[in-house]
């Protein structure tokens, strides 16, 4: 499995990680229902830029995790602008981005453990209703950790078709996809030998 985390000895490292997950829930309810314009989308992505600064992983770091959001940024944001308005593109766009910078933020200064400790706590009292908090927990991190490994696939797709000449296009899917689902595979027959699944 790929860790994303990054170790550090940053504010943002040494914070608890139940108060980091609590803030990106907030932030993430704000981003959501707080009527934003172009102005305010532009403050919250400078102060998401400024947090992977205080949390030690600079610039180069931060500029990695928004070209894995390349696809993301251009599909949303070219959508949006045809479609809506290019207003509309920029706030709604820079919703998305500084949300899923902020959870990139948190797995790269909170350890994996500590993060599903958490999940295991919070989802202690759905054990009552049959909800077992060990396979949710897990679940996320499977989640959490498949993400740069489909990015990794993706990449090696669109390199082998650089070296052949090739420009794949919609075809880069089916590759991606064969990958991917080997990988989830060999993940689960990791898991049943474990006797986890």
């Amino acid at each position: 499995m790929i860790q994303l985390y990054r170790p550090g000895t940053s504010i943002l490292h040494r914070a608890s990680p139940g108060v980091k997950l609590g803030c990106l829930a907030a932030v993430a309810l704000v981003l959501s229902m707080y009527p934003h314009d172009a102005l305010s989308i532009g403050i919250v992505l400078l102060a998401v830029a400024c947090l992977y600064l205080v949390g030690g992983l600079g610039v180069r770091v931060l500029a990695v995790e928004l070209w894995r959001l390349r696809a993301i940024i251009v599909v949303l944001g070219a959508a949006l602008a045809v479609f809506v308005s290019p207003v509309a593109a920029w706030i709604n766009t820079g919703r998305v981005v500084a949300l899923l910078l902020l959870a990139s933020l948190l797995t790269l200064t909170t350890r994996m453990a500590a993060l599903l400790d958490v999940l295991r706590r919070l989802l202690h009292p759905l054990r009552r209703v049959g909800i077992d908090p060990e396979v949710v927990a897990m679940t996320f991190s499977l989640t959490l950790t498949m993400i740069p490994v489909i990015a990794g696939f993706a990449a090696r797709v669109r390199e082998a078709g650089l070296a052949r000449g090739v420009r794949l296009g919609p075809r880069a899917v089916v590759p991606l996809l064969v990958m991917t689902l080997r990988h989830a595979d060999d993940v689960g027959e990791a898991l049943t030998a474990r006797g986890i699944v």
